[in-house]
C-alpha cells in the first residue's frame, strides 16, 4: 500500500514538473508576447500572457515588471479597466518612480468620473483619492495643464484647500527620481 502510495506521489511529481515552463521558455514566450504587442496582435498577446502569468516568478525582476507593465497597456486598450489598474499596481510596487504608470494609473481611477465633477459622493471620494498621488507624481515629473487642472479640480470638489496651497511643495519633492522608460534587461 505504501509503494503504492510513493508511486503515485512519484507520477503526480513527474507530470507537474513536465508541464511546469523553464525560466528559458517563459522568457521565450515574453519575446513572443512583446512580438505580437508590437504587431498590434492583441488576441496572440493575451494568450502569450495566459501563458506566462503562472509564470512570472521564473523572469528578473525588471522582465516581470515590463511585462505588467506591457500587459496593463494591453487591458487598458480593450477597455478591462479592473485589470489594467492591477497590473499598473504591480509596476508601481516595483518602480515607484515610474510616472507613466501613475499617470495611467491616476485617469483609470477617473475614467467613469467624467462629466460627474460637481456630484461628490462617497464612490467620487474614493476615486479621487485613490488618483490624486498618481496624478500628483505623473504632473510633478512631466507637467501637463490637464492634468493639473484636473488635479486642482478635484481638490475643489474635495474641499481640500489646503492640498491646493501645498501643491507646488509636493510637486517639487515629487520630481525626483522621475523614471519614463522601464529597462527589461
Amino acid at each position: 500500500m505504501i509503494r503504492k502510495i510513493f508511486l503515485l506521489a512519484l507520477i503526480v511529481g513527474i507530470s507537474a514538473l513536465a508541464h511546469a515552463q523553464t525560466a528559458d521558455e517563459v522568457y521565450n514566450t515574453y519575446i513572443d508576447f512583446n512580438e505580437a504587442r508590437l504587431n498590434a496582435d492583441a488576441d496572440r498577446a493575451m494568450t502569450l500572457a495566459d501563458k506566462i502569468l503562472p509564470d512570472t516568478a521564473k523572469l528578473t525582476q525588471k522582465v516581470r515588471t515590463s511585462f505588467y507593465n506591457f500587459l496593463a497597456k494591453l487591458y487598458e486598450e480593450d477597455n478591462q479597466s479592473i485589470k489594467a489598474i492591477k497590473y499598473y499596481q504591480l509596476v508601481i510596487a516595483a518602480q515607484p518612480n515610474y510616472y507613466i504608470a501613475h499617470r495611467a494609473l491616476g485617469y483609470l481611477y477617473l475614467k467613469d468620473m467624467q462629466g460627474k465633477q460637481t456630484v461628490v459622493d462617497i464612490a467620487y471620494i474614493t476615486k479621487a483619492k485613490n488618483a490624486l498621488p498618481h496624478l500628483e507624481k505623473a504632473q510633478a515629473c512631466e507637467p501637463d495643464d490637464n492634468t493639473l487642472t484636473i488635479i486642482k479640480v478635484l481638490y475643489k470638489n474635495l474641499h481640500d484647500e489646503k492640498a491646493i496651497d501645498t501643491l507646488p511643495a509636493r510637486m517639487e519633492s515629487l520630481k525626483k527620481n522621475c523614471i519614463d522608460l522601464l529597462s527589461d534587461q
